[in-house]
Order: C-alpha cells, then structure tokens, then sequence
C-alpha cells in the first residue's frame, strides 16, 4: 500500500496488486480511496484482497479475503511527510494533505495549468499537454520556472516550433502583472476558488498584507469560516510555498493592489428605470 500524491495535495492510499484480470483488463493497482476505508476493510500490505472495477471503469479493493494460519503484518498507517517533497502532511475530515502545493512535483502540472488558466493568468497555449511536457523535461519544477523559461527551451516541446515557443513565451511574460484576486486564484490554494479569493483580496488588497494574515484574522471576515482560514493560512505559512513566492518576484511578477474602493461612486443615490 502506497500513497499517492494528486493534483490537490491530496494523499490516496494505492494497493499495489500481482496483475491479475478483471473483466477482460489486467489490473496491478488499485485505489483505496483514503485511511479510515483500510482501517474499515481491515486492508494490510501482504494481505489477499478481492478487486472490483467500480462502475466498471476504475479498479478498487473490495475486501479482504482471510487466509487463516498466514501471519499478517502491521496495519497500514498514513506517512507524517509527503511521499514526494517531505512536506508534513495534514488531516482534513477523512483525508490527508501535503500543504506544499507550489513546490510538489506531482501536483505541479495540474498547479501549471490552473495557473494558466483563463479565469487565473490566461496564458494562452500553456494546457495540460504542454505542462506534462514542461515538467517531464524537467524544464520546470515550480510555476515560478514558467517566467524563466527562453524561447529555445520552449523549442524543445513536442509540437513547438519557433512560432508556437514565440508566442507562448510572450504570453507567459505578459502575465506578470497580475491583479491580487486572480493570483489569488491562480496559486490553487485549497477551498480558494473565485469567489473567496476576491474576498480575501478585497480585504487584504495587497500580496504583502495577505501572506501576512493569521488564521485568526482571516476567521473574522465575513463568509470565510474556519476550514477556508485554516487553508489559507497554511499554505502562507509554508516553507516551500513562500520560497516560490519570492521566486516568482526574482522572477519578475508583481502583483497588483486592487483598486481603493471609490467613496464617491458615480451612480450613488441616483435611481435608475429602464423602459
């Protein structure tokens, strides 16, 4: 049983399985969907299980299968640090997390693509295929190398000519100036969609007084509870997660304040009827 690092940090326990066929598919590995299910299923490294493809596509461990007078070894237990970076990890109700989002490679490519999304940085050309690529060449191990990246090395990408490397290094170089709310978005902090990050943005304003808020100050903004504080806290404290920061202001980026709200807006006390 090993765990497995997803794209939101999350640890799912993975059964590693002597192949075996299971409805016509040859199946060496199946999800355990998190630690309270192998505690539930009693499920320990050694042990016979019988696997199932569940809705007849994803392969899951159904339960164990006793082989009385075989000597079983020790119950599974979740690692203290992330498999992939040593972060030490934390529980969210049933799951466990690695808080280290910006600097764990197996979370990164879909880190990069959340990045570059359009809601977030929008630059244009940089997809899932493309970051799978980036990564594999090991051309970038945090989101803070896209803004390092030359036109050669974007070169070097499957499908990238000079007008493709071009075009994408430019639109990667015109998103250094984000505004604070869409960054906010962008860096994928958990339970941090549009909404919250305008929020937090909205309150905070700038990068420097955001990073520097604790949980308890965060807790008494209206609509941000105690998991969103929490999450957001975490990942401001985190080691790894403030050194891609700065690499990211080496770097060149610099996010933008939002705007001073306006006292006086134009349309203030005035009533207006369409017809």
């Amino acid at each position: 049983i090993v765990p497995r690092v997803g794209r939101p940090g999350m640890l799912t326990p993975v059964a590693l399985l002597q192949p075996v066929d299971v409805g016509g598919v040859t199946i060496s590995r199946a999800t355990l969907h998190n630690a309270d299910e192998v505690s539930r299923k009693d499920v320990r490294p050694g042990d016979t299980v019988r696997v199932i493809r569940a809705g007849d596509v994803i392969p899951e461990v159904e339960e164990r299968l006793p082989r009385p007078g075989r000597k079983r070894q020790a119950p599974y237990t979740v690692p203290d640090a992330c498999p992939a970076c040593g972060s030490a990890v934390y529980r969210e109700g049933a799951y466990f997390f690695c808080p280290a989002g910006l600097a764990c490679r197996p979370q990164l490519v879909g880190r990069i693509v959340h990045f570059a999304s359009r809601e977030a940085l929008d630059i244009d050309g940089l997809g899932e295929k493309t970051a799978l690529d980036l990564v594999e060449k090991n051309l970038v191990s945090d989101i803070a190398d896209l803004y390092r990246l030359s036109v050669d090395q974007l070169k070097t990408l499957d499908g990238f000519a000079e007008r493709a490397a071009t075009a994408l290094h430019a639109a990667i170089r015109e998103a250094r100036r984000p505004r604070l709310d869409r960054f906010l978005y962008a860096l994928g902090i958990r339970h941090v969609g549009k909404r919250t990050a305008g929020i937090l943005a909205a309150r905070y304003r700038t990068l420097a007084d955001m990073t520097a808020a604790d949980k308890g100050d965060l807790e008494k903004i209206e609509e941000i509870g105690p998991v969103i504080a929490g999450s957001v806290s975490r990942f401001f404290q985190d080691e790894r997660n403030r050194r891609v920061l700065d690499r990211l202001q080496q770097a060149g980026v610099r996010v933008s304040p939002m705007p001073s709200e306006n006292k006086n807006p134009p349309l203030a006390d005035k009533t207006i009827v369409f017809t």
